[in-house]
């Protein structure tokens, strides 16, 4: 299996990142979540990382800007554990996009 991550840690310095990746493959069901409190790369980093270590996510996309983390997953996501799993990031699962 393999992992593609582009993250930046942007907190304090002004500028943030356009959205932060990990491509595991790119087939199955995606859903979009909005979350809140991100707020820079570092953000998406944090959120994508936990997302991701989900059982069966095959890819996470955080963007800061729009609040947004697009999840592709072999089967449908049980939405309490992605909460969990924003939760652990310190942030705020809204709910659906």
């Amino acid at each position: 299996m393999t992992t593609e991550t582009t993250a930046s840690s942007c907190c304090g310095s002004g500028s943030c990142g356009s959205g932060t990746t990990v491509d595991i493959q790119s087939a199955g069901v995606t859903t979009v979540y909005k979350v809140s409190g991100m707020t820079c790369g570092h953000c998406e980093g944090a959120v994508s990382n936990e997302v991701s270590a989900l059982d069966g996510v095959t890819s996470v996309q955080a963007v800061a800007k729009t609040g947004e983390v697009t999840v592709v997953s072999a089967a449908p996501l049980d939405e309490e554990a992605v909460r969990a799993a924003v939760d652990e990031a310190g942030y705020e699962l809204v709910g659906r996009a």
